[in-house]
C-alpha cells in the first residue's frame, strides 16, 4: 500500500479581512513567512493571541485570508486556555463552537463562535483517491510507523484537485504518537 507524508498542524487563526484590519491596522496586508504544503496556504510572519477566561496564547495566522474567522487548537490548548466544550471538527464547520478573544497589535477581536479541534484528515486528489481506493468524505484508519506506533480511527479523506497529498494530525496526536520529523502514514482496513 502507498504511503503519505503527515503533517503535525500546531495552533493556528484564519482571519477575515475585517479582523486583519482591527488587529493589525486597516489595510494591512498579510506577509507571508513560508508556503505550506496544501497550495496557495501560507504561514504569516503576524502572529496573534488567543485569550480564553484562563488564560492565552500565542498563535500563528495562516494565509490567505477566510470568510470566517476561526481558531484551531489543540484540546490541550483549549483547555489550558479555559476554553470548554471545543468540538473536534473539520475545518469551516464552526456553527455552535466556543468563541474567544483574538489579540493582534492594533485591537482585539472577540469571535462568538469559531474555536474547533481539527478533526484528522487526509488531503488527496481525485487522482490520489483512485490510487488509495477511497472517496471524499470517507472516514479510514491511517497507521504510523514511529517510535510509538499507532494507528488513528475517525480520519476524513477530503479529495479535491486543488488539494496535495498530506495528512493533518494536531500536535496532541503529534504527541502520541512520536510524530517528529518526516512521517508517513498508511491507510488500513
Amino acid at each position: 500500500m502507498a504511503n503519505f507524508l503527515v503533517e503535525t498542524s500546531a495552533r493556528h487563526v484564519h482571519l477575515t479581512r475585517e479582523t486583519v484590519d482591527v488587529l493589525f491596522g486597516k489595510g494591512h496586508a498579510l506577509t507571508n513567512k513560508k508556503d505550506l504544503s496544501q497550495p496557495g496556504q501560507f504561514a504569516c510572519e503576524e502572529k496573534v493571541t488567543v485569550i480564553g477566561p484562563k488564560g492565552s496564547l500565542k498563535a500563528s495566522i495562516l494565509g490567505p485570508e477566510r470568510s470566517a474567522d476561526q481558531v484551531e487548537l489543540s484540546l490541550t490548548d483549549a483547555r489550558t486556555i479555559g476554553i470548554a466544550g471545543v468540538p473536534v471538527r473539520e475545518s469551516g464547520d464552526v456553527a455552535g463552537s466556543p468563541g474567544c478573544v483574538i489579540e493582534g497589535p492594533c485591537g482585539k477581536v472577540e469571535i462568538k463562535e469559531g474555536v474547533i479541534a481539527a478533526k484528522r484528515h487526509i488531503h488527496m486528489t481525485t487522482a490520489d483517491a483512485a490510487t488509495f481506493g477511497v472517496k471524499d468524505k470517507e472516514i479510514v484508519n491511517v497507521k504510523l510507523d514511529t517510535a510509538r506506533p499507532l494507528v488513528f480511527g475517525d480520519v476524513v479523506v477530503r479529495v479535491s484537485d486543488s488539494y496535495a497529498l498530506a495528512m493533518h494530525i494536531d500536535t496532541d496526536e503529534s504527541n502520541a504518537a512520536c510524530a517528529f520529523g518526516a512521517v508517513y502514514g498508511e491507510i488500513v482496513k
